[in-house]
């Protein structure tokens, strides 16, 4: 099932390495880059993190935000 994820990793990712990862959004906060973007399935998330590994990039957080479909207008965190 597709779900919205938040990466979150340390320092500031240029051009070159953001375009490792084309489906997320990019915002800089407090010297971290945060992608957030939706992924298809466990596959694609593997595929992110693997990119990340490949770039030697430190990760901090993982976190799913919503197991919605982007086209659901709600994109509220679930609760547990």
């Amino acid at each position: 099932m597709p779900g919205l994820y938040t990466i979150r990793i340390r320092g500031r990712l240029g051009d070159t390495a953001l375009s490792a990862f084309p489906s997320m959004k990019s915002e800089l906060k407090s010297g971290e880059t945060v992608l957030t973007g939706f992924l298809e399935d466990r596959s694609a998330l593997f595929g992110v993190l693997a990119q990340i590994e490949a770039l030697d990039l430190e990760l901090i957080e993982l976190r799913e935000v919503s197991a919605k479909s982007p086209d659901s207008p709600n994109l509220a965190p679930r609760t547990p």
